[in-house]
């Protein structure tokens, strides 16, 4: 496919956690730590220091996970023993792996005690420990604990002062969850947040892997710009979506639920943020690289004559329909197995309103509209014919801005398009008597979107808190027009997909006017290591700038093995979209704060979570979109994470 013109959407984004051991808000001392780490002799033969005087003393007796990369922290255990008068250890981190290791070795615990609940439960403990690092990033010294922990304000001010006294440089507490930043709020101590830290940082992978393509620099995305499907895209702005390309390295940090890591996931192509990055591949523009992206860092070289030959599948793949059905269902009538009839997304809410059985949790009511309806439409007004002939049109196939424009005149063919009366008047009966004449949003659910490998985020178009009859019709032919999206059609094309057998349905759903808003993911997307954690997105008020990338939302990790809960980056929002009086989604003038979400409302967005992927068989992860009200959840969608 030749180049394709995109428009400008811009968006403000700021950091996130770091990647694997430093991914997850840059901790130094985690359970696993890379291959060969400990191998070294150690520079020291101390087992322990009672003080550290130099960053030569430190340098000692630290260990450095992912040494010589953006993710390189220096970092020493600490032990602070309170029954010999607060006596510090500074454990030489060479030599011992974990604290448990120098305590045993130096016999200051039995073998066989209960090593959890004594060190980082009980708050008349005996030791106190945790971790000193240095952190590149904000250039300043920190000390943290394990999230689990659940030391008291007093034991953290215990611990600072005990640091402080014996160490050569200021040494600020981080803490590593919402218990201990709740802990630490009023202690008058020097604090440095994973949210100032990850401001700083200088490489994030959303998406690892490797691409062959032609480095294409762009400085400002405009409809003047042309993108090709054989590049490697290096952003100083990042956009809403993208048609499909080998590779994106963008010069601002995204998140793992912004609709073009959704997207770069779903096409397989690494996707990744290097600081300053236009300028490091500026002599790289127009040439044809081998492009690789890991957790902690990226390299390329110069393409083979192998490389570039590297051989795509171009079978194009038929979407599955029913076209035969034609009942109007509510969601309560519906089944994952109806995904062939209504699509996914409305087929996997009616699945979960009639299995996810969690007190204090809704589904909210709506009903579908089949793809039969659609296909109708598409009939009656002649426009199915207009969809068979643009792959034998040679300008429209060859000529992105022919295609973009022919996709733009289609779209408004169709919302003028006549709708079967006898439709129309049955979408607003179902609206006065099963919904009740409440505001709705009139949304997506094609035949080729929340797929198993390919999600369709932010491609089709929902029509928000629509509150009259004739807005409503309007609603139902916008979501249908929007199948024909420019960048939907591009990347149907990227995947293969026949464009005739692309089908739209759509399901009109009571709004939700949320106190609060998000996603999850029932997994960690930075570590796919770090085995049964839940990754949740947060904003106040309704969440479209989560989904649209508008502001850095609250992100937070919460982690069954230490029951914590760690607070990645908070809420960079400036205002809260809430229902407007004459419909949509409005500004509002309440200041938002940058806390979203309490220790409890996470606890229970777990909880729903882990029912919900048990409802979609509990093997693959789950994308899940949820609102908040008066502490009562709110589930609206559901799909496969794509890895």
């Amino acid at each position: 496919m030749k180049n394709s013109k995109i428009a400008l959407i811009l968006f403000w984004l700021t950091a996130l956690a770091l990647s694997a051991s430093a991914q997850m808000a840059r901790k130094p001392s985690p359970s696993r730590e890379p291959e060969g780490v400990m191998s070294k002799k150690p520079d020291s033969k101390e087992r322990s220091l009672p003080k550290i005087d130099s960053r030569e003393a430190f340098d000692t007796v630290a260990r450095v996970y992912h040494q010589g990369t953006p993710y390189a922290l220096p970092h020493v255990m600490f032990i602070i023993d309170r029954r010999s008068k607060n006596k510090i250890y500074y454990v030489n981190s060479q030599k011992y792996r974990f604290h448990k290791d120098f305590l045993l070795a130096n016999y200051l615990i039995p073998r066989g005690s209960n090593f959890f609940e004594d060190i980082y439960i009980k708050q008349d403990r005996r030791f106190m420990v945790g971790t000193i690092a240095w952190q590149a990033p904000v250039e300043k010294f920190t000390f943290e604990l394990w999230e689990g922990d659940l030391a008291s304000d007093k034991l953290i001010k215990m611990a600072y002062d005990t640091i402080n006294a014996t160490f050569f440089a200021e040494v600020a507490y981080k803490p590593n969850s919402i218990r201990q930043d709740e802990a630490s709020e009023n202690l008058e101590i020097e604090r440095v947040t994973a949210d100032e830290i990850s401001k700083n940082q200088e490489y994030l992978a959303l998406n690892t892997g490797e691409a062959v393509g032609r480095i294409h620099i762009i400085d400002k995305l405009d409809d003047t710009v042309e993108i090709g499907s054989n590049e490697i895209l290096v952003l100083k702005e990042l956009p809403l979506n993208l048609p499909p390309v080998r590779g994106i390295i963008v010069a601002k940090p995204s998140t793992p639920l912004s609709h073009v890591n959704i997207l770069a996931k779903g096409w397989g192509v690494p996707n990744v943020y290097i600081k300053n990055a236009d300028k490091l591949y500026k002599d790289l523009d127009g040439k044809v690289i081998k492009f690789t992206a890991t957790l902690v860092n990226a390299t390329y070289e110069p393409a083979s004559l192998e490389d570039i030959k590297n051989k795509f599948t171009e079978e194009q793949v038929s979407a599955p329909a029913d076209l035969e059905t034609t009942r109007i269902a509510t969601l309560r009538q519906m089944r994952k197995k109806d995904s062939v009839i209504y699509g996914a997304k409305a087929a996997n809410l009616g699945e979960m309103m009639n299995s996810v059985k969690i007190p204090n949790t809704i589904v909210p009511d709506g009903f579908g509209i089949p793809y039969y309806y659609y296909d109708k439409f598409m009939t009656d007004n002649g426009f199915d014919e207009t969809v068979n002939n643009f792959e034998f049109d040679y300008n429209f196939v060859h000529n992105p801005s022919v295609r973009r424009k022919k996709l733009e005149e289609f779209r408004a063919r169709i919302q003028n398009g006549k709708m079967d009366e006898k439709l129309r008047a049955e979408i607003i009966r179902r609206w006065k008597t099963q919904l009740g004449g409440k505001a709705v949003f009139v949304r997506s659910s094609s035949n080729v979107e929340d797929l198993p490998n390919f999600s369709g985020a932010g491609l089709y178009k929902t029509v928000k808190n629509v509150k009259e009859e004739e807005k409503i019709i309007e609603g139902v032919k916008t979501v249908w027009a929007s199948l024909w999206n420019f960048d939907a059609y591009e990347s149907r094309v990227r995947n293969f997909v026949k464009q005739v057998s692309c089908q739209m349905g759509v399901f009109i759903q009571v709004g939700v006017n949320m106190d609060a808003g998000g996603v999850m993911i029932t997994k960690d997307p930075f570590d796919p290591e770090n085995k049964g954690v839940l990754y949740v997105s947060a904003v106040w008020g309704h969440n479209d700038p989560i989904t649209k990338n508008e502001w850095v939302p609250e992100q937070l990790l919460y982690n069954p093995k230490s029951n914590a809960i760690q607070i990645l980056t908070l809420s960079q929002q400036e205002t809260v979209l809430k229902f407007g009086s004459d419909g949509d989604l409005v500004e509002t003038k309440e200041k938002p704060k940058r806390r979203v979400l309490t220790d409890v409302n996470v606890r229970s967005l777990v909880r729903v979570a882990n029912r919900v992927k048990q409802v979609f068989g509990g093997k693959k992860a789950q994308d899940i979109e949820w609102g908040m009200i008066n502490g009562r959840i709110y589930l609206l969608q559901a799909r496969p994470y794509i890895d």
